[in-house]
């Protein structure tokens, strides 16, 4: 079963907890603290998939964790590390928030892996915690908690062109006319139950195409099919919009055109502005001596839509139309329509008011030390090797108050800022 779309509930793993113990070896009866360090917990990570084309197998399996990481053990063992998860969807899937509809990943692209909750850092453990003054320290560090997310999974599907109209005005016979497609045909409303894909090959080139089911009045609003598949229309560069010339249902084809295209603009406004041509189509079915051509030309062609008279079951008039297209690809942007990221899971740590000190280093007036769990819990979760990690980074320091925090600490230009190893130097 086509399935393209899922909500699911992924967890990243715990951090394992550090470890308390002390040497008690042979000669050795007052040895020092030896406990280890917890594991890391494991990511939950999204991975293209080439040979998926669906989210069926996210319908049955709702919950998805990684694995937590190991507590630290005696001398000095070093607790192993949570394995990751790693969830692998068909290309398009755009993976968001399920609370807020805010994106947090595009799978398409050139994105073909990312880390969507990163697990937590193992705690020291006591080892760390020796000083002069507390030789044999009781305390280690737990490890970082877990993070869970009720996601949406919804697949767009990544095509060139978008074919739209009516039911049963022949979509699914002209996909299976101009590629190797082979959508099920039927005189009936609704034939089309899923987003079919083909390949166009012309002289000068050739390109994706899909036909987009399920559009009908109030598509957008969710009547019909429409509200589950014009999703799949949002990465199209070019449409096609096939009108059935000949009435065959008694419909009126311009009718049909405006209906259709106020559906595409109330689901998203932009859609309307894309480049688009018009194939009417049955002109194998027009009645001798009407010219409906004539008319839905000079209805449409005086508004920059140009329009060409095919026959779907014949042939007739698809081969100049689909030289237009692609010559309307060519003039189009290369880049094929990415999502950008909207959702930080990091944010979360943003929303919790955890304390943190800035304190100057008592041996050098130009270092300044930050430190408190809202520290450790950031540092923890974000990768700030990422472009985007640096950036929340940033913003964490700006929205925690922790720039205020340093300057009202008198801090100045190239002073450092230390957290807990990492280190930068400070510029407004």
């Amino acid at each position: 079963m086509f399935a393209d779309r899922a909500k699911i509930v992924i967890r990243s793993g715990k951090g394992g907890d550090g470890h308390v113990s002390f040497r008690r070896e042979k000669y050795v009866p007052n040895g020092g603290p030896d406990g280890g360090d917890g594991g890391r917990g494991g990511d939950v990570i999204f991975e293209v998939d080439p040979g998926q084309n669906t989210l069926g197998d996210y319908r049955h399996h709702r919950k998805y964790k990684a694995g937590d990481g190991q507590e630290g053990g005696k001398r000095r063992c070093h607790g192993s590390d949570g394995d990751d998860v790693i969830l692998k969807v068909p290309e398009g899937t755009v993976v968001i928030e399920a609370q807020s509809g805010k994106v947090i990943a595009d799978m398409s692209g050139e994105n073909t892996r990312q880390i969507v909750l990163k697990g937590g850092r193992g705690g020291n453990g006591n080892m760390h915690y020796a000083t002069a003054t507390m030789q044999a320290p009781k305390y280690a560090q737990p490890g970082q908690a877990a993070v869970e997310l009720e996601v949406v999974l919804e697949l767009k599907v990544i095509a060139d062109v978008g074919l739209v109209g009516f039911p049963n005005v022949g979509k699914s016979t002209f996909l299976s006319r101009v590629t190797n497609a082979q959508p099920k045909i039927a005189n009936y409303h609704f034939t089309t139950l899923q987003p079919n894909l083909g390949v166009v090959d012309t002289e000068n080139g050739g390109f994706v195409i899909a036909d987009i089911p399920g559009l009908i009045e109030g598509a957008s609003e969710g009547a019909g099919l429409g509200h589950e598949f014009l999703r799949h229309i949002e990465r199209t560069r070019v449409m096609i919009h096939i009108l059935d010339a000949a009435s065959t249902e008694g419909r009126d084809p311009i009718d049909d055109f405006y209906k259709i295209t106020e559906e595409l603009k109330a689901y998203q406004a932009d859609l309307v502005e894309r480049p688009m041509v018009i194939a009417a189509n049955k002109i194998d079915c027009i009645v001798p001596g009407e010219d409906p051509v004539a008319r839905l030309r000079e209805e449409f062609e005086p508004k920059e839509i140009r329009v060409f008279p095919i026959s779907a079951v014949t042939g007739e008039g698809v081969r100049e139309l689909l030289l237009k297209v692609k010559e309307m690809l060519d003039q189009c942007p290369k880049e094929r329509m990415v999502f950008e990221q909207e959702f930080f899971p990091e944010d979360l740590i943003l929303k919790e008011n955890l304390p943190f000190t800035v304190e100057k280093d008592e041996k050098d007036p130009h270092v300044f030390i930050v430190e408190g769990p809202r520290i450790e819990k950031m540092l923890g979760y974000t990768n700030l090797e990422s472009e985007k990690g640096f950036a929340f980074f940033q913003r964490f320091l700006k929205e925690g108050g922790i720039l205020t925090e340093l300057e009202n600490a008198g801090i100045q230009e190239a002073d450092t800022v230390r957290m807990y190893g990492f280190e930068f130097d400070y510029y407004k």
